[in-house]
């Protein structure tokens, strides 16, 4: 009878950690975004996140998803990607608001006009939205095509893994051009940094695929980059350049 109770405890108690653990890998690459998020709002301004992160996320998001259809793998995996195209997409939007709010005078751009000089740098959050919805549209019509192809849907997962990889990327050149890293949310980064190593330590001991612990080791690099900027501009501030356009607007994935 105590050996029944005690195996229902163990059973519920490893249900629960299930669930815990489910939970954080859904919903923990978006916590990072959070500070973000309340930051902007509060301070109504962007300028210190860099939208192209939210590109970058998107972009290796809607890859992951269709890389699923040639290989499949976890649904939470599938989940977290659902939940972060939709998280970088608020974020745009916040973004969008938030810098036409402040340049009441700057020249309206739009998607449509097919000019690459202001790739991702467009007046309206409804420009982003097409532009993902006809990067989503191209990409799947060529998965399509070529699923049969092993190399292709290796070549698929690879490019989605290597370009959430580069994630931080966005955000170390902008606050390389703007030589500050006033507005962007410290602990953000350091999420980026705790959850990143994690993920890469995990990849190491369980000896995942080479392009995983590899993407993860760079992933690393980054952010201990981002954060070295953090003390360097703080204990010698610069004044940036006054032709220095920022690219401000969004940032990663667990």
């Amino acid at each position: 009878m105590e050996n029944d109770v005690f195996e229902e405890i163990v059973s519920a108690v490893n249900k629960l950690v299930s669930w815990v653990a489910a939970g954080a890998m859904v919903f923990g690459g978006v916590v990072p975004y959070i500070p973000q998020y309340r930051d902007i709002r509060r301070t109504q301004n962007a300028e210190g996140f860099s939208t192209y992160v939210c590109l970058v996320l998107l972009v290796a998001n809607i890859l992951r998803i269709l890389f699923r259809f040639g290989r499949y793998f976890e649904t939470l995996l599938l989940w977290q990607s659902i939940i972060m195209i939709a998280t970088m997409l608020i974020m745009l939007n916040l973004c969008t608001t938030v810098r036409m709010a402040t340049e009441l005078n700057t020249k309206r751009r739009s998607f449509l006009d097919f000019d690459w000089s202001h790739f991702w740098s467009w007046s309206r959050f409804l420009d982003y939205v097409q532009c993902v919805v006809a990067f989503t549209l191209v990409a799947a019509y060529v998965t399509y095509v070529l699923l049969d192809s092993a190399v292709f849907v290796e070549s698929l997962g690879f490019l989605a893994v290597f370009t959430e990889a580069m994630l931080g990327t966005p955000q170390l050149y902008c606050n390389y051009q703007n030589k500050s890293t006033e507005g962007m949310s410290i602990k953000m980064v350091l999420m980026w940094t705790s959850g990143d190593t994690f993920k890469t330590v995990y990849f190491l001991l369980t000896q995942a695929p080479v392009q995983f612990w590899t993407c993860g080791l760079l992933q690393v690099i980054v952010d201990f980059a981002i954060l070295f900027q953090v003390y360097y501009y703080s204990r010698y501030p610069q004044k940036p350049a006054s032709h220095t356009v920022s690219h401000t607007t969004s940032a990663k994935a667990l």
